[in-house]
């Protein structure tokens, strides 16, 4: 019985992982059977998701908050040292914080649909949370995606780093 479980599982975990990982590969082929135009296309969506997420770090910037709000979907999960939060969590949380300056490096993409995609980057921050000055250097990830005729932050995850 354990071993026909264990089967089901690594047999699932193979058949999503080809899905995941064979997606990026289909949605290029069928953007444009050229490869300039496929890169092209994948290119414009890498920079319109890069643009949509600083657009966020600089509404948090600003103290923008109803700005960060409207790029972060009402079904998001956002996850940091405390755990899982809802956008409504997020939000509130944001109103006490506010970031000075931030550099983003070591940005990756992966596109997941032609309209969504996932970033992962570097940031260095300095600012202010609730009265308290702050310097930190993070690992973000976050999944974006066109909902209608705006972008969203469906996901997003970080980590603290070393």
């Amino acid at each position: 019985m354990k071993t026909a479980t264990g089967l089901v599982i690594v047999a699932a975990i193979a058949l999503l992982s080809i899905l995941l990982l064979g997606r990026p590969k289909m949605w290029a082929a069928t953007i444009a059977s050229d490869p300039r135009e496929a890169r092209a296309a994948e290119g414009a969506l890498e920079q319109q998701i890069v643009a949509k997420e600083r657009e966020g770090l600089d509404a948090l910037k600003a103290g923008d908050v109803e700005r960060f709000g409207r790029l972060t979907a009402e079904d998001a999960i956002l996850v940091d040292t405390h755990g899982p939060a809802s956008k409504a969590q997020v939000v509130k949380n944001v109103v006490g914080f506010r970031l000075s300056d931030y550099t983003m490096g070591e940005v990756r993409f992966l596109p997941l649909s032609t309209n969504s995609g996932l970033i992962s980057y570097k940031i260095h921050e300095m600012g202010n949370s609730h009265g308290k000055e702050f310097a930190a250097e993070v690992y973000v990830s976050s999944i974006w995606a066109q909902r209608g005729s705006e972008w969203v932050c469906l996901f997003s995850q970080e980590t603290g780093a070393r």
